[in-house]
């Protein structure tokens, strides 16, 4: 049988069914019943993203099966078999959209189904950097249930987020594998429709990320080729319906790898045939040009970004180390060249093998460093990737920073060897690799002593720390000479710059002014540029000359001009990696913020996906504006509207976490004692009428202050 034959097939197939799922929810619910995935702004986001249209209810959906049969054209063209695929896979969206039916929840279990929007915009920064090298999806089951533990394990421990389907997901499960949007194994669902969740979050990438308009095949099409690196390994035997699918996402720029030597033909640099599956992890990271971090420390578990999200229950902790109940710090330290020994590690105290297990003891990591261009301002910011750096390490888990730290050691990571040592040999590792323009020499000592534990802290860490925060206080924007460009962002979203200055860090929350001038330091070339500020149109905006063309340069024409300090005028762009978004509400003369983990309503009739759908893409968009949770508090947020005094709801986990920052900006500012109590949050109202009438009972300032509009 001809390829085109076992596309056109399948594509039949798959439409059949895609038809009788939606005429089968027309009988039960009729046909303005609503359709959609949960939590997305983007519905459905296949057929959205390449016909313009969204489906919202069954009479639209209907209606879109007309579409997908208008190009299923049967001319044995190269054309007529990537629309064949593209239908093959709108049509499985169409089917996966009918179990969700009625707010039904189809997948339980191991399996996950959608990807949510929010869950999109947290892979946005690990992508853009390359801590998420690739997305790998693996259809079918292996072998057997070692193959499948050995491809996802090597996957994984490279850093890729690995999308799963079909009777993999279950020979995981067999294994007792870990799998979860937080360690970067996902299962999807057991049926070959469901991979349409896996097409939906590359069309959602290019549209969130990539300002890509719906309908625009080309762009679309462009985006997924060279900026969303998929690859699918379809373990054999193949059928019609999986191979149509492959072609669906072969069009998208996603090659095929398969050890299926006889039911189709290879197609260069598309369809590959790789009998030996122990290569398929780097036949697929050749054929899709996915660049990895090599990152070889001599450990006894794996080390990579995939682990960042593990979780270590209490039942499954070997020892744990907690800066709330007993005395534990992690500090850098800048010394002269001499009284440093690179690659000295010590241990002071005992080490794993003498605590008992599920105890909670005192921890201290002091990392020394010494060198030419090393900085006491980069201190904090190296501090900073150690919760990053810990939680890399399989097994191990990190919370917190400074003195306020919790690390948890698996029993499995420990029964493997695991012990002090080797997140010495971590810390040294990734300071020297990180920092090896301004760190020559680095060395670890790590304190398991108590009563050390508890002196050093006292004595030494918590007066850095102080001292620290006198120096962050006084560090304001016009106390700096120069701002800071960060486009790092740029690989999925093009025209987006953020300035980064001291009272405004990046959007996404993970670049302060300090992290930017360290990043300058250590890159001169790399994503932040020195931005002068010598030449201002407007101190109110925050409008500088050298700015506008500073941000007119990195977004390559894209925009002309940004105010700072404006949510109004020329507001800063957001990518959609932004932690928060602020949006106008009229009735209250104020503005609501909504962070990416709140699932519910706002008062502004908007989810987060929602507002996150008009916001980012790079795109200036007057009263609404991408920012990181740091920002609330500062004196600069939206200084040119009035200031945090415009604030009139945020969710109330969100308030509650900037609640002592920015009551103590509202009293310095304004002289209103406990601010926060008198913002709404979900609890007191969801809709403008009954916030407003809260606002009203509290006396809140935006209602007197002058129309944002």
């Amino acid at each position: 049988m001809l390829l085109f034959d076992i596309v056109f097939n399948g594509n039949d197939a798959m439409y059949k069914e895609a038809e009788e799922a939606v005429n089968a929810a027309v009988a039960e619910y009729g046909e303005e019943a609503a359709v959609g995935f949960p939590d997305t702004a983007y519905s459905l986001a296949c057929f959205y993203a390449e016909t313009g249209n969204k489906i919202t209810n069954l009479k639209e959906a209907k209606e879109a099966l007309v579409y997908i049969k208008s190009i299923m054209t049967r001319n044995r063209r190269l054309h007529d078999g990537f629309m064949a695929g593209v239908a093959t896979c709108l049509s499985a969206e169409l089917i996966e959209a009918m179990k969700y039916m009625n707010g039904a929840t189809p997948y339980t279990g191991i399996y996950e189904g959608h990807m949510t929007d929010a869950q999109i915009r947290e892979l946005g920064v690990p992508l853009v950097t390359g801590d998420i090298p690739g997305i790998p999806v693996i259809l079918n089951a292996a072998p057997t249930v070692q193959d499948a533990v050995d491809l996802v394990k090597s996957y994984q421990s490279q850093g890729n987020f690995v999308c799963c389907n079909g009777g993999i997901c279950k020979q995981l499960e067999e294994a007792g594998y870990k799998t979860g949007f937080n360690v970067r194994v996902y299962p999807i669902g057991d049926n070959i429709s469901a991979a349409a969740h896996a097409v939906s979050a590359a069309v959602r990438t290019a549209m969130i990320f990539g300002n890509i308009t719906p309908g625009d095949k080309a762009a679309l099409q462009d985006y997924t080729f060279h900026r969303f690196k998929a690859v699918v390994d379809a373990f054999g035997p193949l059928d019609e319906k999986t191979v149509a699918a492959g072609a669906g996402v072969i069009y998208y720029g996603f090659p095929v790898i398969t050890n299926d030597m006889d039911y189709t033909p290879s197609v260069p640099k598309s369809l590959i045939k790789q009998p030996d599956i122990s290569l398929f992890n780097a036949t697929s990271i050749e054929a899709r040009d996915i660049k990895i971090k090599i990152t070889d420390i001599d450990i006894p578990v794996s080390f990579a970004s995939a682990f960042e999200g593990e979780i270590i229950r209490r039942g499954d902790m070997q020892v744990e180390f907690d800066g709330s109940r007993v005395d534990c710090f992690e500090l850098v330290k800048t010394l002269e060249a001499s009284e440093v020994e690179d690659h000295k590690i010590e241990i002071i105290g005992p080490d794993l093998d003498a605590f008992e297990v599920g105890t909670k003891q005192s921890i201290g990591y002091v990392v020394e460093v010494a060198g030419r261009n090393m900085q006491s301002d980069f201190e904090p910011v190296f501090e900073r990737k150690f919760h990053s750096w810990m939680n890399c390490i399989e097994g191990v888990m990190h919370t917190g920073q400074r003195d306020m730290i919790r690390v948890r050691v698996s029993k499995e990571t420990y029964d493997a060897g695991f012990r002090l040592k080797d997140i010495g040999e971590v810390l040294w590792a990734m300071i020297k690799s990180d920092f090896d323009a301004v760190v020559d020499k680095c060395q670890v000592k790590i304190y398991t002593d108590a009563a050390e534990c508890t002196k050093l802290r006292h004595e030494m860490a918590i007066p850095m720390f102080e001292q620290r925060d006198d120096r962050l206080k006084t560090l304001t924007d016009e106390s700096v000479k120069v701002y800071y460009s960060c486009i790092l962002c740029q690989a999925f979203s093009p025209s987006h710059v953020c300035v980064v200055t001291p009272e405004r860090l990046g959007l996404c929350g993970a670049v302060s002014w300090l992290d930017a001038k360290a990043t300058n330091e250590l890159d001169p070339e790399g994503p932040c540029q020195v931005i002068t500020k010598e030449r201002v149109i407007d101190e109110r905006l925050g409008a500088y000359e050298d700015v506008n063309e500073a941000v007119a340069k990195y977004s390559q024409g894209a925009l002309e001009k940004v105010n700072l300090y404006s949510i109004m005028e020329d507001p800063m762009t957001s990518c959609g990696c932004f932690e928060c978004i602020c949006g106008i509400e009229p009735f209250s003369n104020g503005v609501c913020i909504a962070n990416r983990e709140y699932a519910g309503m706002t008062p502004l009739g908007m989810t987060f996906p929602e507002l996150a759908s008009m916001t980012g893409g790079g795109v200036q968009t007057p009263g609404f504006m991408g920012h990181g949770k740091h920002f609330i508090a500062s004196k600069k947020f939206m200084a040119a509207e009035g200031g945090i005094e415009r604030i009139v709801w945020m969710p109330k986990e969100l308030k509650d976490t900037v609640a002592e920052r920015l009551n103590e900006t509202a009293k310095e500012m304004y002289g209103i004692e406990n601010f926060s109590d008198m913002v709404g949050d979900e609890t007191i109202a969801e809709d403008p009428e009954t916030l407003v009438a809260f606002l009203t009972e509290k006396g809140h300032p935006a209602l007197g202050l002058d129309p944002m509009m």
